[in-house]
């Protein structure tokens, strides 16, 4: 029902600027909560940012300052703006959706989630 497909993925030098995006199909896409979450080989899954539907955003601490989550309703689409990419932004990035809603606290964990894309990978060399 609700299909998500990531695409901007790439290779990039220390310092480069990747955008992300995340095209939405199935459901309104006015009353997701959006989220994108990344994970590099051996490590556990995170958060990077999320977006709700009233377009208050959250960002990890790790991100915060560089990366930029916004959304195009007109194009069913999120976007993930990337700056200043370091090595450790090195990870196959998701993009999660779900429509029930959550408290802020609850926002950047993988488990409120329902619907999952692919994902689409990020390499940054130094």
């Amino acid at each position: 029902q609700v299909q998500l497909v990531e695409s901007g993925g790439g290779s990039v030098q220390t310092g480069g600027s990747l955008k992300l995006s995340c095209a939405a199909y199935g459901y309104p896409f006015t009353y997701y909560y959006m989220g994108w979450f990344r994970q590099a080989p051996g490590n556990e899954r995170e958060g990077v940012a999320t977006i709700a539907p009233d377009g208050s955003t959250i960002y990890a601490d790790s991100v915060k300052g560089r990366f930029t989550i916004s959304r195009d309703i007109t194009k069913n689409t999120l976007y993930l703006q990337m700056n200043s990419l370091e090595p450790d932004d090195t990870a196959m990035y998701y993009c999660a959706a779900d429509t029930r809603s959550k408290v802020a606290v609850y926002r950047m964990k993988e488990t409120e989630y329902k619907y999952w894309g692919q994902g689409t990978q990020v390499t940054v060399s130094s």
